[in-house]
């Protein structure tokens, strides 16, 4: 007589609970999106402020790092806009051409790592940032 039994199935592999300490993938992820939801600013008038101020609401209260790096990013994107505004309005003296430039530049490059470093799940915190919300 032949063995017609289904085979036993193996279990799909969960993945692996999150060090003591360490933020859920799921944490990461949002932490990533809040930090590059800047860059909506390149799309629409006020998106840099916009992006990280929604996610920063929706999800602020599933995870304390969402929060922490929600926070991060607002207040790290409300600090540039105060600066390209008096870039802009130091256009007038023509050093605002420049200052526009590195201001721009030094966001973009700050943003990357930030993602990069929540994705990683360690809390960044942008050099030269004032921290209106606390």
């Amino acid at each position: 007589m032949t063995d017609t039994s289904i085979p036993p199935s193996t279990p799909p592999e969960a993945t692996p609970p999150p060090a003591p300490g360490m933020p859920g993938p799921q944490a990461r992820q949002w932490a990533l999106i809040a930090h590059l939801a800047g860059f909506l600013g390149c799309v629409i008038p006020f998106g840099n402020l916009i992006g990280p101020l929604i996610v920063w609401q929706l999800k602020k209260d599933e995870d304390p790092f969402i929060d922490d790096q929600g926070k991060e990013s607002l207040n790290f994107q409300i600090t540039v806009s105060l600066l390209l505004l008096l870039s802009f309005i130091l256009m007038v003296v023509v050093i605002g051409l420049f200052l526009i430039w590195i201001v721009a530049i030094g966001a973009v490059v700050l943003m990357i790592i930030a993602a990069i470093k929540s994705n990683e799940g360690t809390a960044y915190r942008y050099p030269f940032c004032w921290r209106l919300i606390k």
